[in-house]
């Protein structure tokens, strides 16, 4: 983000009214190589082509905020790399973590990495560290320490279904297991704004507690989410889960969260209400049915249609109900920044 637009984001985040209404979109690798004719491997693999690419976005619809900017990161490999997961490559298609744990002994045993030397983590912070003058020349910062969550990383290491179930049959395995990785994910973010003091934002992503009930979300989900985002001084709290949002919105501002990501099938009407107004909504379009499968015309309807009940638009960023979706075309984006435009 340039400094306007992370100036205007604070402004939407403290409550105050933006016209026009603002359009944000997270994109990483899942849309970006694809929409830019690349290949996801070469995007991971060239810090050239991975600033040329966020660039090219950026250039092509700049009145958009792109979440959260210059997303260092090797999709779902990221962290669990750090914990030793084995870490399979395809060349259009995303990676893959193969699962580490599987005993409650092991979830007992689990060790926390080292951000500074462990799996992809030092390739993630070099990336950004080699683009910074090209991102800066551009107007641009590194604005945003980003992670996922405590739970979305237990998942991958030892298989959501499987830590589902441990969350029942060894709780307290369970908890010892979350306790480590939320104290990585202190020392990452901690670390990712040492390097970078432009970062003034904390981005996670945890879709896993959208499968839980609220006794289970407030007992294994909110204190390590708290811990998470309370690592690092931020101005923004930023937090993505496209699952079941129902349950964890009532408690984001405890979280300390100001901006939530959410599932297209809630609406910003009934986001709203849960969540209070302390708390910035970002969505929420289907992204996938609409933003990447229909017509313009759709695209035009659907942004009409999710404004329409809101009679209050202040604590709103245009987007769709989670990250950007593969194939999503320019024609389609172009439609949604000419929809946003006209609302009232």
């Amino acid at each position: 983000m340039n400094e306007q637009q992370w100036k205007q984001l604070l402004r939407v985040v403290a409550g105050e009214r933006v016209q026009p209404l603002p359009v944000g979109f997270i994109i990483d690798s899942p849309w970006l190589p694809g929409w830019a004719g690349h290949s996801i491997t070469d995007y991971y693999t060239s810090e050239k082509l991975w600033l040329e690419l966020n660039l090219k976005a950026m250039r092509q619809f700049p009145s958009v905020w792109f979440l959260p900017g210059f997303w260092s990161e090797f999709g779902m490999c990221t962290e669990p790399s750090a914990f030793g997961a084995k870490c399979i490559w395809h060349e259009h298609d995303l990676p893959f973590a193969e699962k580490t744990v599987e005993t409650p002994a092991q979830m007992a045993a689990l060790r926390k990495p080292n951000v500074c030397e462990d799996g992809l983590l030092p390739f993630m912070l070099k990336r950004l560290e080699h683009t910074r003058e090209g991102i800066e020349a551009e107007g641009h910062a590194v604005r945003f320490a980003v992670a996922r969550g405590p739970l979305n990383i237990a998942s991958f290491l030892m298989g959501a279904t499987e830590f589902m179930m441990a969350l029942k049959e060894s709780p307290q395995e369970a908890h010892a297991m979350l306790n480590t990785i939320t104290e990585f994910l202190c020392d990452w973010l901690r670390l990712q704004k040492e390097m970078f003091p432009t970062i003034e934002g904390v981005f996670m992503l945890d879709d896993l507690v959208g499968f839980l009930g609220k006794d289970d979300f407030t007992e294994f989900a909110l204190p390590y989410l708290k811990r998470s985002f309370g690592a690092v001084d931020a101005k923004v709290r930023f937090f993505h889960n496209d699952a079941h949002g129902l349950i964890c919105a009532p408690f984001l501002s405890e979280i300390g969260i100001n901006i939530f990501n959410f599932s297209f099938n809630h609406s910003l009407a009934e986001m709203r209400q849960l969540c209070g107004e302390s708390v910035t909504l970002l969505g929420n379009l289907p992204p996938r049915d609409v933003m990447a499968l229909g017509t313009p015309d759709d695209v035009r309807k659907g942004v009409r249609a999710m404004l329409e009940p809101l009679a209050d638009k202040r604590g709103l960023i245009l987007s769709v109900g989670g990250g950007m979706s593969p194939k999503t075309p320019t024609a389609n984006i172009k439609a949604f920044i000419e929809a946003a435009a006209g609302a009232a």
